[in-house]
């Protein structure tokens, strides 16, 4: 057996990683659309149908499901016997991989990874170091599991050790309950049982990668206990109500994956991680004789899903023209265009804006009765006007809305899951109004983005302030003006619709 060199792991992780930026694995479009079909509520519906639309569109175009392309995870499995021809540590060969991958000029993928994390969190620029795994098995292989996760879903990762007698599923079913939309729902849990606290935790990840077979599962029946644990938390999760993006609806996981081990007799541990709606892995296999080659799937096992139906009936909204009697006028749960102008600003944004203001320094962008989204998005190629530009995880800039809507007069914010309390008095007490683009639908979003102006804070890189132009932005109203959620009220309600029919 021939080798195998540090070419063909770095060949091999670059590679993949493209692949799986703009390539869904298909058995998750196959639990997504059958979601879609089965959903009763209109708004999950429409936004599970943009979500397998942004699919099929990155798959032809080769450009990334999601703007967040995810820290790097690489799992590295050795076979003892396997001969090797390597120099460097394995995760110096995982980071030129990831390196690699994540600067290819046909599709560059954003950089989301920031050196000391609790100092100057400098970007490094090229996404590495790269979560690295490694594992020695029997055999003369290396098995290599590559997946790309966004910071959305891995927030919400939660870990916790019951008592022995403890239910595993109550708790997993409680943890869900308060995680919010912030994991881009439907998607897959991923949960460890057993072991100790990082080995639960890695448990769970290594479950993200497993072939979803709950449609299966759910016609045959569970034959052990593991079976019986996954279909009861995935029926207790859908019966929340949360639905897909957090509006509610029938459909919250797709699927529940568990992995369990050996554990000690006083504890028992368990992990949870949540995979969104931009699940991206690949597995491959290294033998000596090259680089994995990847075959891309068929773009008939996409289904073809027209979004101009629902797109007739949404109001468009004149962003250069927001009036308090407009602002005023929306109504949670209702689906909007946007056209006009609109800013963006995330995390860093915020921040460097409120210090300029207590300051007493004048802002850089004029925000009065004008718009921001919140989105941190891959640079463009090509024609492009800008990169995937989907939202990002509001509630990261709840504690900067009080001050940002009463010392700007900015009027609507947009960006993806519920608002907290703080954010929600803030945006009655300003009659604000707040807005959700679908998180896992990037691509399709930034083609209504038809110009792209950084104007402010370029040094943040993909945190820095833009201009947007944009036409017929797909939208829906989150929090009207009065602060009412429908992040509240979408799960209550199908919370008692499912609880009545079961």
């Amino acid at each position: 057996m021939a080798a195998i060199t540090e070419d063909h792991l770095i060949d091999s992780i670059a590679d993949a990683l493209q692949y799986i930026s703009y390539y869904h694995p298909q058995d998750f479009v196959q639990a997504m659309t059958a979601a879609w079909e089965r959903e009763e509520n209109k708004g999950a519906k429409d936004a599970m149908a943009q979500i397998l639309v942004n699919s099929r569109m990155c798959a032809m175009g080769h450009r990334p499901i999601c703007q967040d392309t995810g820290a790097a995870n690489i799992h590295i499995k050795v076979g003892v016997e396997t001969p090797l021809a390597l120099k460097r540590s394995l995760q110096d060969i995982a980071d030129e991989g990831t390196r690699r991958g994540y600067l290819r000029d046909t599709n560059p993928l954003r950089a989301s990874v920031v050196v000391d994390p609790f100092g100057e969190r400098k970007n490094s620029g090229d996404n590495t170091p790269c979560m690295l795994t490694v594992e020695m098995v029997e055999g003369d292989k290396v098995d290599v599991e590559v997946a790309a996760k966004g910071g959305g879903s891995e927030n919400k990762a939660k870990f916790t050790t019951l008592n022995p007698s403890g239910n595993v599923a109550d708790w997993v079913v409680e943890t869900v309950e308060t995680l919010g939309a912030g994991w881009c729902p439907p998607g897959v849990l991923g949960i460890g049982v057993g072991g100790n606290a990082d080995k639960a935790m890695a448990l769970a990840k290594q479950a993200l990668s497993e072939p979803l077979d709950m449609a299966d599962l759910l016609r045959r029946g569970p034959s052990n206990r593991t079976e019986e644990l996954r279909t009861e938390i995935y029926e207790r999760v859908n019966a929340l109500g949360i639905g897909a993006q957090g509006l509610g609806g029938v459909t919250t996981v797709l699927d529940v994956k568990v992995k369990s081990w050996p554990t000690h007799a006083a504890s028992l541990p368990v992990g949870l991680i949540p995979n969104c709606a931009a699940t991206r892995h690949v597995h491959f296999t290294l033998d000596g004789s090259g680089p994995a080659v990847f075959s891309p799937p068929s773009i008939d096992d996409y289904p073809e899903i027209l979004l101009d139906a629902a797109g007739v009936q949404s109001r468009k909204l004149d962003l250069d023209n927001l009036t308090d009697e407009v602002l005023a006028s929306l109504t949670p749960g209702e689906t909007l265009l946007l056209n006009g102008t609109l800013y963006t600003g995330r995390d860093a944004a915020h921040k460097r804006m409120i210090d300029m203001l207590d300051r007493g320094e004048e802002l850089p962008v004029d925000l009065k009765g004008k718009a921001i989204y919140y989105v941190g998005p891959v640079d463009a190629v090509g024609d492009e006007a800008i990169g995937p530009a989907g939202p990002t995880t509001s509630t990261r800039m709840d504690k900067f809305t009080d001050r940002i809507l009463g010392d700007t007069g900015l009027k609507v914010m947009i960006g993806k899951a519920e608002r907290g309390p703080m954010a929600l008095e803030a945006i009655a007490k300003h009659k604000a109004v707040y807005l959700v683009a679908v998180g896992g639908a990037a691509y399709l979003v930034s083609k209504a983005i038809k110009e792209a102006h950084p104007v402010a804070f370029q040094d943040l890189g993909m945190e820095a302030i833009y201009e947007l132009k944009v036409q017929d932005m797909p939208v829906t109203v989150a929090v009207d003006t009065g602060g009412n959620s429908i992040h509240r009220s979408g799960p209550a309600e199908w919370k008692k619709k499912i609880a009545e029919k079961a």
